[in-house]
């Protein structure tokens, strides 16, 4: 479980509201900006902490999905010292040309991170291409599950979601206040 305080500073920090649309063209009227919580050096370090407790045993390597898994797949390489690679939708078109930068993901049992999880499509993808490569996925990590079929799509594939937070949990608190 997360700390209460630090669920109400991650959603101080990351929740934005507004009108923000997706790649797919959906419109929501709430976003969950993981960089200006990765842009917080205390919060980004206890966020990392948080999702190495959830890391699985015998974890080789994280895997950041560009690119608002990278910031959080760095800072939880730091805290669990297990090695990082990241994993972009596309190779590059220049320098090494690589889809999956950092690779040393052959033979190791993975677990891809990611800021927010929705469908689970990205995680799916990054799964694929880094089965690929000779990873095993054994499992994801993100701050925020949205719980819009992701946890049950990836579930399907055998790749288990462990996520800080949820809709329910990022609300059912209320926010810290300062003594005055």
């Amino acid at each position: 479980m997360v700390p209460t305080g630090l669920v109400a500073r991650i959603r101080t920090a990351a929740i934005q509201q507004g009108e923000f649309t997706l790649p797919s063209g959906e419109v929501l009227d709430e976003y969950f900006d993981q960089y200006e919580l990765a842009a917080d050096p205390v919060l980004l370090h206890d966020v990392a902490g948080a999702l190495a407790r959830e890391l699985p045993r015998h974890t080789d390597c994280v895997v950041g999905i560009a690119l608002g898994g990278v910031p959080l797949a760095v800072a939880l390489s730091a805290a669990s010292r297990v090695r990082a690679s990241f994993y972009r939708p596309a190779p590059k078109t220049y320098g090494t040309c690589r889809q999956i930068e950092a690779d040393a993901v052959s033979g190791s049992r993975v677990v891809v991170v990611d800021d927010v999880v929705r469908s689970g499509a990205q995680v799916l993808r990054a799964a694929e291409i880094l089965g690929e490569a000779g990873a095993t996925v054994v499992a994801a990590v993100c701050v925020l599950d949205r719980e819009l079929g992701g946890r049950e799509r990836l579930e399907r594939r055998g790749i288990e979601l462990r996520s800080l937070l949820t809709p329910a949990t990022l609300y059912g608190i209320e926010p810290e206040r300062s003594a005055s």
